[in-house]
Parts: structure tokens; C-alpha cells; sequence
């Protein structure tokens, strides 16, 4: 095996006959989790710099090491190197790396928004969990029907807030408070409420108001309930086939 086939098969997800490989992911694990302990706190301890220091020089050691062996992941022989700077996981890893701009060059002020891609870093995950992996594919394969449901979703939220802020009046008769004073307000509301959530701060006053809360509560529950099902069904079909899979992978091996 030479040295770059080597170097994929240490940086990919660990496998259990390889102490590298599963070390590699325990070092990247810690990485992680370190480089996300500064969004904790609301003060900046000098240690934090240390931290964001090596977690990123890590970070940039895995970018560069998965960059050179991503013929072997993409499997599109010298394209993949020109491929594997636009994948999701690599622009997530390049994003993640992004916050140590504001440490190389603190006088860059507009830099400090890159703290933002800290968050990112969380996705990093991803490729180290294989129920993760697996709800993606699912995501995946389902995204036509998900994507109708969503689309329905904001159109009801949109005509229901519509109807809410014209049906509800502005300016309550009795306490003179506005309960409705933009449309934004009504679609924040009407999203609360399909999501079943209802945090109260905004509510009808009107019977009219209260009649089309109550019909938004109720498609609510049906609309968040129709994707859940769809992934549930289609994660549980994934899995059964896998399993299936591994079944087969096994009894090869034994025969």
C-alpha cells in the first residue's frame, strides 16, 4: 500500500482493525469539541487563542490530507482534486477554518464575523457517524417529497398571516395595545402556531382572530406530522436494507 492510500485510509472514518484510523478520529473528535468551547463564554480568555491555534492548524492538516487523497474518495481520477474544493464537506471543513483570519490579522475587524463559522465545525461530525450518514442518505432520496412539504408549509404560514393580519384589528378597543403592528408580526405568529410551539406572546383578540388560530393549530399538527413519517418510514426501509447487506457481506466472508 503506498503512502497516499495509506494516508486516505487513516484520515477516513475509523475502522475497528485500525488503531491509526480510530486514533485519527479520536484526535479530530477532540479538535472539534475544543475549537467550540470559546461560543460558551461570553469572555475571550487568553487560552481560547491558544485553542482556535491548534484546532485550526488540525483542521488545516485534514483539509490538505483529505485534498490529497481525493481521487480515492471521489474515485474521478485527476478531477477530483479540481471537484473536491466545491463537495459540502469540504466547504464546511474550508469555512471552519475561516476564524483564524481574526487571529492572523486582528486589525481586520470585519474578520471577526467569521466566529460565526465556528458553528460550523459542529458539522464535522457528520462524516464520523454512521446514523448520521444514514439519515442523510435519507434526506437525500426523500428531499422531492420534503421539499413539497415545506413548500406547503410556507405557503400556509404566508396565507395565513395574510388572513390574520387583515381579519385581526390592529388596535385592540379595549386596552388600545396593538396586538398585530406589521405583517412580519403575523408571520412570526402563524409560524409559531403551525409549529404547534405558541409561545403566547402574540394572540388574537377577535373571535374571527381566535376561529383562524385554532384551524392553524389544527393543520399544524398534520403538516409537521407528514414529514416526520415520511423519514421515519424511509430511515427504518434504509436501514432494514443495510442490515441486509451487512448479512450478506458476512456470510461471503464465512463461505
Amino acid at each position: 500500500m503506498d503512502c497516499r492510500k495509506r494516508l486516505y485510509v487513516i484520515v477516513e472514518k475509523g475502522r475497528r482493525s485500525d488503531v491509526l484510523s480510530i486514533a485519527y478520529d479520536c484526535l479530530m473528535f477532540v479538535a472539534i469539541l475544543v475549537s467550540i468551547v470559546s461560543l460558551m463564554f461570553v469572555e475571550d480568555y487568553p487560552i481560547f487563542k491558544w485553542f482556535e491555534i491548534v484546532t485550526v492548524t488540525i483542521f488545516i492538516l485534514d483539509y490538505i490530507f483529505r485534498w490529497c487523497t481525493a481521487d480515492f474518495k471521489l474515485g474521478k481520477g485527476k478531477w477530483s482534486f479540481l471537484l473536491y474544493p466545491v463537495t459540502p464537506m469540504a466547504i464546511i471543513d474550508l469555512l471552519s477554518i475561516l476564524p483564524a483570519l481574526s487571529i492572523l490579522k486582528p486589525g481586520f475587524k470585519i474578520l471577526r464575523i467569521t466566529r460565526l463559522f465556528k458553528v460550523l465545525r459542529m458539522f464535522k461530525f457528520l462524516r464520523y457517524s454512521d446514523k448520521i450518514e444514514l439519515l442523510w442518505g435519507v434526506l437525500k432520496k426523500e428531499k422531492k417529497v420534503l421539499l413539497s412539504v415545506l413548500g406547503f408549509a410556507v405557503f400556509y404560514v404566508f396565507v395565513t398571516a395574510l388572513v390574520m393580519f387583515n381579519a385581526e384589528p390592529h388596535v385592540n378597543p379595549e386596552t388600545g395595545t396593538t396586538t398585530f403592528r406589521t405583517f412580519f408580526d403575523a408571520l412570526y405568529w402563524a409560524t409559531v402556531t403551525l409549529t404547534t410551539v405558541g409561545y403566547g406572546d402574540l394572540c388574537p383578540t377577535s373571535d374571527l382572530g381566535r376561529f383562524v388560530s385554532m384551524l392553524s393549530s389544527l393543520f399544524g399538527v398534520a403538516i409537521i406530522a407528514l414529514p416526520s413519517g415520511v423519514i421515519t418510514a424511509s430511515y427504518l426501509e434504509e436501514l432494514r436494507s443495510r442490515r441486509e447487506e451487512d448479512e450478506r457481506g458476512t456470510s461471503d466472508e464465512e463461505s
